[in-house]
């Protein structure tokens, strides 16, 4: 199992309301990520514990350029945000060094999924054996 891990606390409670539905990586993540593939969405510090938060379905993967980034796929990595310069700012402090609008992304859309509840599944079970 894959996960998708946010350093930032700060992500943990938009994840969790369902207002982040995206993350975007600098390079090409491409051969990592694909449509259909279930990850876990974690959060916490590299090399530290992590909390998994749920498990979810990657939608759709996209590589293109930092610049060419829509005001869609920007409001998806961060609702507070709008321009694909809001983007290269945050990916250039996370990564430590400058992005510039040429630079290759990775934008992962992902859905989380829904665990039925324990009750309902043996119910369904139940149903199904008569």
């Amino acid at each position: 199992m894959f996960a998708l891990n946010f350093y930032s606390e700060l992500y943990a409670d938009m994840l969790r309301k369902g207002r982040k539905t995206a993350t975007i990586r600098l390079g090409d993540k491409s051969g990592k990520y694909q449509s259909g593939q279930l990850v876990w969405i974690t959060v916490g510090r590299r090399f530290g514990p992590r909390q998994r938060l749920f498990t979810a379905i990657i939608d759709e993967v996209i590589v293109k350029q930092v610049g060419s980034l829509t005001t869609r796929e920007v409001e998806k990595e961060n609702p507070e945000f709008r321009l694909p310069e809001e983007v290269m700012t945050l990916l250039s402090r996370v990564y430590d060094r400058v992005v510039t609008p040429l630079d290759t992304v990775t934008i992962v859309s992902f859905s989380p999924v829904r665990e039925e509840p324990k009750a309902e599944m043996e119910d369904l079970f139940e149903r199904w054996l008569v």
